[in-house]
């Protein structure tokens, strides 16, 4: 995992696919999400989606997962540990479309904005775009995060 000082503004990374399943959807909504639309083809097809969708959450939680997932193969690859702090949250949470049953989602995060912090001057701040696409090319989900980078260690000249 890079240093704050190494990620560049514009930054892409595509995180992976996932495809929304029947079962996979209702599961994940009698758990969390416990909707008509979420629960059956026949209760969805009583509703303005006409269909079994997924929850907005069980798509954030995919994009969730899919980012630990790429944070671990990149730390792999570099021999690095990762560098990411904690989040401060996130803004303009967006489900966009519906996601269907038989959906296969494509997530990426875009860095948007890097700030310095003055509060917290071994963090900097990295400010991502994120969304997912459908098989068709439609963006279905989008956010705006914001995630504690640590930045590289100042080294200081020990020889007189």
């Amino acid at each position: 995992m890079t240093w704050f000082e190494d990620m560049a503004i514009g930054e892409r990374r595509e995180l992976g696919s996932y495809l929304f399943t029947p079962e996979e959807i209702v599961r994940y909504a009698s758990a969390f999400d416990p909707q008509p639309f979420h629960l059956s083809d026949e209760e969805a097809a009583k509703t303005h989606f006409g269909r079994l969708c997924a929850s907005g959450w069980h798509t954030g939680s995919v994009w969730m997962k899919l980012m630990v997932a790429h944070i671990q193969a990149e730390c792999e690859r570099l021999g690095t540990p990762s560098r990411l702090g904690p989040s401060p949250g996130f803004t303009d949470l967006k489900w966009i479309r519906p996601v269907f049953a038989g959906d296969t989602i494509t997530y990426s995060s875009t860095l948007l904005e890097k700030r310095e912090m003055r509060t917290r001057p071994q963090w900097g701040l990295a400010i991502h775009g994120n969304e997912g696409v459908n098989q068709d090319g439609v963006t279905v989900f989008s956010f705006t995060g914001k995630v504690l980078v640590a930045r590289r260690p100042e080294t200081h000249d020990t020889d007189g």
